[in-house]
């Protein structure tokens, strides 16, 4: 399976904050959207990077309460780790486990597609792993 069957089924939605948006208002985004990381981006819709939770807790425990007046472009990841619509699940996953984050953005072509996070991708791979098992199971009963 690839990341372009889960951005199928799961959308393309991505949320995104400005550069200029506080860790206070960032949280409640998140936490209002259920999710883990925004993308930050521009007036013109360019991406600028990414602030995740973890880059939120980390600013506080270096800093206390003064953290949370940050702005996203203090907190963010620039250097964003992408992957495209073609990219199969697996591969997905060891680039999260060698580059340690937990959220994809999809590029294709020079523009943003969508974005998964380690749960898409998990709960893509049992999905894949229960079709495989079923399909052996069909096969050795018609055998």
């Amino acid at each position: 399976m690839t990341i372009g069957a889960i951005l199928r089924d799961k959308g393309t939605d991505v949320f995104s904050v400005g550069p200029g948006e506080d860790a206070t208002s960032i949280s409640q985004s998140l936490a209002q959207h259920r999710i883990g990381a925004v993308l930050v981006r521009d007036l013109h819709g360019n991406i600028l990077g990414i602030v995740s939770e973890r880059d939120i807790v980390r600013a506080v425990a270096r800093e206390g309460a003064a953290a949370l007046s940050r702005t996203a472009r203090e907190l963010m990841t620039a250097d964003l780790i992408t992957v495209r619509g073609e990219t199969h699940i697996a591969e997905a996953l060891g680039v999260m486990t060698a580059h340690r984050c937990r959220h994809l953005p999809v590029i294709e072509d020079g523009r943003l597609t969508g974005m998964v996070s380690i749960g898409d991708l998990v709960k893509a791979r049992i999905a894949e792993a229960e079709q495989e098992a079923e399909s052996l199971r069909a096969f050795v009963t018609a055998a």
